[in-house]
């Protein structure tokens, strides 16, 4: 029998009496009556609260605010990521002070380097020179309660752009014996100054190693945050552009050691094995198109989860704003508690400075 209201009729005042008696509702004339003793709208009806109930609270003291450095006299704003610039090491160390001033607990900084100190095998990362050293020194010498991340991996230093060394024919990353020179990087990283190293490279085993390598250099006190997670994603874009760590055409590709973005029982076994080899932190990376994967390491995972809202993530949204298609604020905001939703206790994101001063002053997501 075809519904009245599919036919263009409308159901009789009898009709809507009768259903009444089962559906907890009368109807008359006057329209439709609801009797509903749970009416969800009413802890929705004002913005206090709304306030008031909200399940998922974004801190200041859950940001990690990502920080470029390269070895200039002055900044210099990264054209695919509005707002972020490579920095002086002077001014990195002002960043680094208006990260402690609005209450954002640390910064994770990664390397610009010169091409002229690019080779094969990223020989610059071990340089008592390095550019990350002077880096670490100069924030811990200004900041020293702030907590610093280094990140452990040698695409800033290779002429290939990869995380680790070729293979003798070139053909692949060499996993073993790039762990051996993401160890010695990390020690040197500890040496300068840094709280925390993160290994980003994907290789096998790294963590362990990196742990081990950290312990017999005395330096059992450096926690390791671990790219656990980490997607072959196309969202890196700007982030290469900002390190100039892009790959030439032609060259192997990141997903022979990065995750495939269609596996997650895959994700899962990764971040099992870096908790196995002690990492003290697992990440997610990005973040936005993989809460999925936020939310089953959180579920399983001991230990502190932390989400990167890498450098596509950001720029889509400055470019949408911009075009006037999304409210930069609102997307910004709703972006963020998403992440924290699904279960990020941590994110990483180049939101964190001007989020941090909006919570601050009570107008995040509001």
């Amino acid at each position: 029998m075809p519904c009245p209201l599919a036919s263009g009729l409308q159901p009789s005042e009898k009709t809507l009496s009768s259903s009444s008696q089962k559906g907890g509702f009368r109807a008359s004339s006057q329209g439709m009556n609801l009797h509903l003793p749970r009416r969800l709208r009413r802890l929705r009806r004002t913005a206090n609260i709304r306030r008031m109930v909200r399940e998922t609270h974004l801190h200041a003291s859950d940001l990690i605010w990502p920080l470029f450095v390269h070895g200039g006299a002055a900044r210099s704003e990264i054209e695919s990521m509005p707002g972020v610039f490579r920095n002086s090491v002077a001014s990195l160390v002002g960043c680094c002070q208006e990260a402690e001033k609005w209450g954002i607990p640390a910064v994770a900084i990664f390397p610009s380097i010169e091409q002229c100190l690019k080779d094969p095998a990223g020989s610059h990362g071990l340089s008592p020179d390095n550019l990350l050293f002077r880096a670490i020194r100069a924030v811990k010498e200004k900041c020293p309660d702030l907590v610093v991340i280094a990140d452990v991996a040698l695409d800033p230093y290779t002429s290939h752009g990869h995380d680790g060394l070729l293979s003798p024919d070139g053909l692949t990353v060499d996993n073993d014996p790039t762990v051996g020179i993401l160890c010695r990087l990390a020690v040197l990283e500890a040496e300068a100054g840094a709280d925390m190293v993160a290994p980003s490279d994907m290789m096998d085993g790294r963590v362990g190693a990196i742990r081990g390598a950290l312990d017999e250099a005395g330096r059992t006190d450096v926690a390791i945050v671990a790219y656990a997670a980490k997607f072959a994603s196309a969202f890196y874009g700007p982030f290469r552009d900002a390190v100039g760590s892009k790959t030439g055409k032609g060259a192997i590709s990141k997903a022979t050691y990065q995750l495939d973005p269609g596996n997650r029982r895959e994700a899962r076994l990764e971040v099992g094995l870096d908790e196995l080899e002690s990492a003290d932190i697992v990440m997610v990376k990005p973040a936005s198109c993989y809460l999925d994967i936020v939310r089953e390491v959180r579920d399983h995972s001991p230990v502190p989860v932390a989400a990167y809202q890498v450098s596509g993530e950001y720029a889509q949204i400055h470019a949408a704003a911009k075009l006037g298609w999304l409210d930069y604020g609102r997307t910004r905001d709703e972006s963020l508690v998403a992440i924290k939703r699904a279960g990020a206790d941590l994110i990483l994101t180049y939101f964190a400075r001007e989020v941090a001063e909006e919570i601050s002053r009570g107008r995040f997501f509001r």
